[in-house]
């Protein structure tokens, strides 16, 4: 047996893609396009959907109506691409999916197709989101449904306040590079702050104050890990 891991192909790299003030292009404006619509919106793109106003369903009309999406009232043109980042086609016309998809390839623009997935730079997953927490299922295309599945059974397992844990961790993380900002203390940030989460549980992460970061930061320059007793008997 190899002591290196096994290659195991046929799947997709998963990244947390930031697309802050990116321009994504949204043809349609159906159900699958509304899904798409929250998707790239919650990552702070700039979102511009074009589809005739009669092809808008509730929650998209609600998007443009309360201004959080640019609205092209016409069915989709060559020129929409141009000072375009990504494109997510939704629209119930195989032959006008696939010449949206042909005009991306040329001008390398990435793009999804929804349901073909052949044509797709890359796929929407399941995710689940709780604050800065964000977890994917994939199942590379071969079962939306499924990967719903999966995704909620794993989010079952997690502790209600996850996120809060998380808020707060990132707080402290700030924290420790303004005290020790230089880039050769980098190792050791890292190595103290992984102590401290898994030193910590949950709910004393959560019901971390500003005060107790404080304290907790004090014995960062030793290297010692505080217990929460620690920091407040301090």
């Amino acid at each position: 047996m190899s002591k290196f891991p096994e290659v195991q192909g046929g799947g997709s790299l998963i990244l947390a893609w930031q697309i802050k003030n990116k321009h994504v292009l949204v043809v349609g404006g159906g159900e699958v396009a509304a899904g798409r619509i929250l998707n790239v919106l919650n990552a702070d793109a700039r979102v511009t959907v074009v589809c005739p106003a009669a092809g808008l369903n509730e929650e998209v009309a609600f998007r443009v109506a309360e201004k959080q999406v640019t609205h092209v009232d016409r069915n989709f043109e060559p020129s929409d691409l141009d000072n375009v980042d990504m494109v997510l086609c939704a629209i119930d016309d195989p032959e006008a999916s696939t010449q949206v998809w042909k005009l991306c390839k040329e001008r390398r623009i990435a793009a999804n197709i929804a349901d073909v997935p052949p044509e797709c730079d890359f796929y929407f997953g399941s995710i689940h989101r709780d604050g800065p927490l964000q977890i994917m299922v994939s199942t590379n295309g071969n079962g939306p449904k499924l990967a719903s599945i999966v995704r909620k059974k794993i989010a079952e397992t997690l502790p209600a306040n996850t996120g809060a844990a998380i808020e707060n961790v990132g707080k402290l993380r700030r924290k420790l590079r303004e005290i020790a900002p230089n880039p050769d203390q980098g190792p050791k940030r890292m190595k103290w702050m992984s102590g401290v989460c898994e030193t910590w549980s949950l709910d004393e992460l959560v019901g971390m104050t500003e005060k107790d970061m404080d304290g907790v930061l004090s014995f960062y320059e030793p290297g010692k890990i505080p217990t929460l007793e620690e920091v407040q008997n301090k």
